[in-house]
Parts: structure tokens; C-alpha cells; sequence
């Protein structure tokens, strides 16, 4: 039986008002391609780690206006994974996984400068698919998202 290594962790993180050690670590394994954008190929979850499991967020406003163009609808998508993770105690650097799921032509440069505005130099595991349709006709967008943070939720 081999013995495992303990996991690396992260730099300190802050957690309401007080340092704590981030209990993930991200990596790109060597013999695997570089990553072909802004994510990583891994990221271990340490067992005290809050995980939250988001469902797919969709591009519509809280009005529930659809925009048409799939860009705006990615945008409006992420601002919602935001509000999500905030109800949590959560925010994007948090992010361990995150799916998106595209209809039809979409500007993909004008995808990254999105999701770039929104995640900064956070780097989740990250995929992206193009689907026939979604549940909804006017949804060209949802995104799919997975978030951790140490210990217990902070109050509010």
C-alpha cells in the first residue's frame, strides 16, 4: 500500500474577518497539454471544504427579460453565478468548476473578455460545450458551477 502525501494547500485566505488556509490546490499535471484558455485541468477539494453546487444559471435578467445577443446572455449568466455565490458567503475566487453551455454561433473572443471580466485572474476548472438547444428557446447560455470555501459558512 502506498502512503498518500498530504495535500498542498493554497496561500492564506480570509474568511470572515480572520485568516484560515485554503484547503484546495490547483494543478496542471505534467504529460497532459497546457490548458487551452483561462482554467486549470484539476483542482482537489480538501474534506473541510464547503462545496456548493449551483444549477445552471441562464442568461435572463431578475425581470425575466432574455437578451438576444448569446455574449450579453453569457454576461447576465455569470452576474447570476455571482449573486448565487454572495447568498453563500462565496465569491468567484471560490470557483472550482464551471461548465458552459453554448447554442449556435457565438463570438468566442468576445466569450473570453467576458468571462475574464468576471473571474480576473481566478482560474477554475473550466469546460466548454455547444449544445442543439436548451430548455427554453430564447436561452443560448447556461452555465453550470461548483464553488468551495473553508469551514463552516461565515454569519451574517
Amino acid at each position: 500500500m502506498t502512503r498518500r502525501e498530504p495535500p498542498l494547500h493554497d496561500p492564506p485566505g480570509r474568511i470572515a474577518g480572520r485568516t484560515v488556509p485554503l484547503m484546495r490546490q490547483a494543478r496542471n499535471p505534467d504529460g497532459i497539454h497546457a490548458p487551452l484558455g483561462a482554467y486549470v485541468h484539476q483542482i482537489e477539494l480538501a474534506a473541510d471544504e464547503r462545496l456548493l453546487v449551483l444549477s445552471g444559471q441562464v442568461g435572463m435578467t431578475p425581470d425575466g427579460h432574455v437578451p438576444d445577443d448569446p455574449v450579453t446572455q453569457v454576461d447576465v449568466a455569470l452576474t447570476n453565478v455571482e449573486l448565487n455565490l454572495r447568498a453563500a458567503g462565496m465569491d468567484v475566487a471560490d470557483l472550482v468548476k464551471v461548465t458552459f453551455y453554448l447554442v449556435g454561433e457565438v463570438d468566442l473572443d468576445a466569450w473570453r473578455q467576458v468571462v475574464a471580466a468576471h473571474l480576473g485572474d481566478h482560474r477554475p476548472a473550466m469546460t466548454l460545450l455547444f449544445v442543439a438547444r436548451l430548455a427554453t428557446p430564447p436561452l443560448r447560455v447556461e452555465v453550470d458551477a461548483w464553488a468551495s470555501a473553508p469551514g463552516e459558512r461565515p454569519s451574517r
